[in-house]
Formats: structure tokens, C-alpha cells, sequence
């Protein structure tokens, strides 16, 4: 109870964290409570269609008719799954094999960054539009390994670099003349030390595998969702001109602004959040 008081007090004396952490909230409970709180009807209305934001219709509406904020909203849920899952994946990924190099050292440790950093010298966006339309992505999960495949070498050297520091801490040098296995050293030596830096670095792989999510729907490589956020940009550029109709504005912003608020978000929240994590920074 002490830790979580301490690591509210920390975020709440951050502005910017204070900020994002409402910004997240936000999108939590969009995505969570939004869905039982508003009726998502997608009959055709063209009788209604780019009708201007009122208290009936938040955003407007859309090319057919259909509530644009509504739309934001349900999309949320899935935007927001993918985008945790693929950080989920991606830290287990990178967190595991950079502690591993960083401990073992030796030709493990050289094997593996021999293939971080040929990763890293190709351009992951590309792979990502490559590996969609081979492997076939049919929901959350699958959609999240394929953008978690090629998002860990920048982690995998980032933590590696912090193991190599820590190893040569006494405590660590305690646990090997002990003759404490890799495993215990690892987990409960190694492990609560870098946490904090793993929480940052989930925050900002969720933004960026978001990003990357919509871009890829964009592409039409991911099954056809019209609530999703990038498949809502799709639509509102084929069906309402984009920028070039202005009755389309709103529907076309909308999304966007939506994500670039979670983005937003995720950066002010994450700058509190290594003080908020880690007690020996706030002494």
C-alpha cells in the first residue's frame, strides 16, 4: 500500500505526468465503459450524414449517416488491445534475451547481438507490410505478434546495456560467489532493478506499435473493421474526399486527433514515471 502511495504522490507532483495519466484514464474507460455507455447503430442515414458535433451527435456524422463518436469509441478497444498486447510481447521478447546477453556474455551474448543488430539495420516498417500479408492476422493476438516480431532489438540492446552495468554491482558479485544460478540472479536480483526503464519502455512500444497497427489497416493487410481508427481514415479519404471535402473535416480529424492524444498521453505519463518507479531517484 505504501509503494502505491508513493508512486501516486510521485506522478501527481509531475504535471505532465498528472496530465497523461488522465489522458490514459480516458482512453481506458472509453474503451471499457464506452461500449455499455453508448449504442453503436450502423444503419445507413443519408438524410443525416456530415451533420455538424450537437449535443445528439458528439463529432458529427459520418459519409452514411453513423455517429462519428461512437465510431472513436469502439474503435478504442480494439486500437488500445493491439497496442498493449504488442508491448506485452515485445518486453517479454527483448527484456528476456537482453538480460540473458548481458549476463552470460561470452558467444551467446555475440550471437545474439549479431542478429539485434542486423534487425536494426533494416527498416521495420517495410518488414511489417511484408510479414501482414503473409502471416494472416485475424485478431488482436496475431495481429500483436506481427508487430512484436520486429520491435524487440532496440529493447534487447537497451536492456543489455543496463545488465552489463549492474553485473558488476557487489550484490551481484555476491550472488556468484554463492553459487546462485543465473535464474535467481536474473529475476530476483536483476529483474526489480531494470522495472522501472520496462515500464517506460511498455508505455512507448504500445504508442509506437499503435502507429503501426494503423498504418498497416490503412494498407488494408489487417481484416476489415470499420471502427478501427485506421480504417475509419480509409473510409473517411475514400468515401469524403479527405481534406478536399469540407463537409468531411471532422470525420476525417477525429481519429486522428484521438490518436494523437493517446501518443500524447503516453509520452507526458511516461515522464514521471522512472522517479515514480524507481524510490531512489525521488531521494
Amino acid at each position: 500500500m505504501q509503494g502505491v502511495n508513493h508512486f501516486f504522490s510521485v506522478i501527481f507532483q509531475n504535471r505532465r505526468s498528472t496530465a497523461g495519466l488522465i489522458i490514459l484514464v480516458f482512453f481506458k474507460l472509453m474503451a471499457s465503459v464506452g461500449p455499455m455507455v453508448f449504442t453503436l447503430d450502423t444503419t445507413v442515414d443519408y438524410e443525416n450524414r456530415y451533420q455538424m458535433p450537437s449535443a445528439s451527435h458528439w463529432l458529427g456524422t459520418d459519409f452514411a449517416g453513423r455517429d462519428t463518436w461512437v465510431q472513436v469509441v469502439y474503435g478504442s478497444k480494439e486500437v488500445l488491445t493491439i497496442g498493449a498486447l504488442t508491448a506485452l510481447f515485445t518486453l517479454m521478447i527483448g527484456a528476456a534475451l537482453g538480460m540473458f546477453s548481458g549476463l552470460v556474455g561470452g558467444k551467446p551474448d555475440t550471437a545474439i547481438m549479431m542478429v539485434t543488430n542486423l534487425f536494426l539495420t533494416i527498416p521495420a516498417f517495410p518488414i511489417l507490410l511484408m510479414m501482414a500479408s503473409i502471416f494472416s492476422i485475424r485478431d488482436p493476438i496475431s495481429f500483436a505478434a506481427v508487430l512484436s516480431i520486429w520491435g524487440w532489438p532496440g529493447l534487447t540492446r537497451a536492456v543489455r546495456s543496463q545488465i552489463i552495468t549492474l553485473k558488476e554491482r557487489d550484490f551481484i558479485v555476491i550472488c556468484r560467489v554463492m553459487g546462485m544460478s543465473n535464474l535467481h540472479i536474473i529475476f530476483k536480483e536483476l529483474l526489480p532493478n531494470v522495472t522501472s526503464y520496462l515500464a517506460i519502455n511498455f508505455i512507448l512500444i504500445m504508442r509506437g506499435a499503435i502507429v503501426g497497427s494503423i498504418g498497416i489497416m490503412m494498407m488494408g493487410l489487417a481484416p476489415y473493421s470499420p471502427m478501427n481508427w485506421g480504417q475509419m481514415l480509409v473510409l473517411a479519404v475514400q468515401q469524403t474526399g479527405g481534406i478536399f471535402n469540407p463537409n468531411g473535416y471532422i470525420y476525417v480529424l477525429s481519429p486522428i486527433v484521438a490518436l494523437a492524444s493517446f501518443q500524447l498521453g503516453c509520452i507526458f505519463f511516461a515522464n514521471g514515471l522512472d522517479e515514480a518507479l524507481n524510490p531512489r531517484l525521488s531521494r
